[in-house]
Parts: C-alpha cells; sequence; structure tokens
C-alpha cells in the first residue's frame, strides 16, 4: 500500500488512518494489504485504522508463497 515506507519515506500515521476510515465513509469495504517479507507495518496501520469498522469491512491479503533457500529453483 505503501502507506508506511514501501514507496518512499513514512506517511503520517494520523492521516493514512484518516484516509482509510474516509475510504468506509465512502462506501468502500474491501482492503488488501500484504508486505511479503515485513516488517508488516502496512497491516499494523490497517489493523488499527479499521478496528472501529471491523464487522462491517474485509481486510485480506494475496500474498502465500514460500521464500526458503532451501527451495529448489
Amino acid at each position: 500500500m505503501g502507506m508506511s515506507f514501501s514507496y518512499g519515506p513514512p506517511k503520517d500515521i494520523q492521516e493514512m488512518t484518516a484516509l482509510l476510515r474516509s475510504a468506509v465513509d465512502r462506501g468502500i469495504t474491501f482492503f488488501d494489504t500484504a508486505e511479503v517479507y515485513g516488517p508488516f507495518l502496512n497491516e499494523e496501520l490497517v489493523g488499527e485504522a479499521l478496528a472501529p469498522f471491523r464487522e462491517q469491512v474485509v481486510i485480506a491479503t494475496k500474498f502465500g508463497f514460500d521464500i526458503s533457500p532451501s527451495v529448489a529453483r
């Protein structure tokens, strides 16, 4: 999502929380976030920002692969 640091310097947490909550107010109910290598700051931001709406929204991810160096390529 680039809200924490992935695409440049981190954004203001209060500003990003307001943005996410504004999206819910506008009818957005599906949020997808994934940081495959961590430190999982986007997930923490989304979870905390959307906690008051948890029963009204879906928070999902699409990552699911093994990055183990022992896996044959």
